[in-house]
């Protein structure tokens, strides 16, 4: 496979995957915004954080959802927004349109400008709407891929791009929770820190899952192991590595040769393994999530050394 052929693939399934996740990341920020004090809290500052955009907003101004909806949905100037995520897939996979089925290319094209009649007053009003649309658009493709597309190394690449982003996108998810409570560490085990716990798992998707693991019983360190640690739930960071591991293992296979990069993925597992229940917070969350961060930064870069990506 031609080295632009992958870096497409790669780089369609990671833009697809983060607009996915930029739009839970808006469901997390919008629920915990109308928790009682929120506006003194600054929380919607939490999720801009969180998104490595802080700089955009100057400190000691509130940031407001509006300002928040117009950067991280439809700000066409932030290459990390929901619209410009979906127009970078779309130019992606009309890179690499041979190696899509019908299903996966009608997946992304359809509707793929929706955003661009908006403007950020629509875009609020309409915005649990939105993210639902954004949300299924990426699971109508994700289960396109995953229903017809041959099992080749160019899905391979597709898959090893979408587990590095939703890696990085569940480690952000989880800094805007040591964030918001940051300020007031003494409210953990609360009424509030409770709501905004059950916030994370709510925007990943894991609510269920997580209560049939655990039953009834919902506390910070059990909802961190189980985002951090369960190998079952496909949102969590050890089952991305792992997906991770066995996307770039068979790489190597396709190849016949290992680089760097596989032997960083082997480290990330083995290191998430060696972990025990609670370990997280005792070595500390934020510390925990910035080294989780700084090492999928490190294998994205060295994916892209590995397999020539421009």
């Amino acid at each position: 496979m031609l080295s632009r052929t992958a870096e497409n693939l790669y780089w369609m399934a990671r833009y697809m995957e983060r607009a996915e996740s930029t739009a839970r990341l808006l469901t997390m920020g919008q629920r915990m915004a109308i928790l009682p004090g929120a506006h003194h809290r600054d929380e919607w500052r939490s999720v801009v954080r969180a998104t490595g955009a802080e700089s955009k907003f100057p400190e000691g101004k509130q940031v407001s959802e509006t300002d928040v909806v117009s950067y991280l949905m439809l700000d066409i100037d932030n290459p990390s927004s929901i619209r410009s995520c979906l127009i970078k897939a779309r130019s992606n996979a009309k890179s690499a349109r041979t190696m899509l089925t019908q299903d996966m290319w009608e997946a992304l094209n359809d509707g793929w400008r929706k955003l661009d009649s908006y403007d950020v007053a629509e875009a609020r009003q309409q915005l649990p709407a939105l993210i639902d649309w954004v949300k299924t658009r990426v699971m109508t493709f994700r289960g396109a891929a995953d229903s017809g597309q041959l099992r080749n190394e160019g899905h391979d690449f597709l898959r090893a791009g979408s587990a590095l982003e939703r890696a990085q996108m569940t480690l952000r998810l989880l800094d805007v929770k040591y964030y918001v409570l940051l300020p007031e560490t003494e409210v953990i085990g609360g009424n509030r820190d409770h709501y905004q716990w059950t916030s994370v798992l709510h925007a990943l998707s894991g609510s269920r899952a997580y209560h049939h693991v655990y039953g009834g019983t919902y506390t910070p360190w059990q909802i961190t192991d189980f985002l951090m640690l369960n190998r079952l739930f496909p949102r969590s960071v050890a089952y991305c590595y792992d997906q991770l591991a066995y996307r770039l293992n068979r790489l190597a296979g396709w190849h016949d040769a290992r680089s760097q990069c596989h032997d960083t993925v082997e480290s990330m597992v083995a290191d998430l393994e060696q972990l025990d229940s609670g370990d997280i917070f005792r070595i500390g969350l934020h510390e925990t999530v910035q080294t989780g961060l700084a090492r999928t930064n490190q294998l994205g870069a060295e994916i892209a050394q590995a397999y020539h990506f421009g």
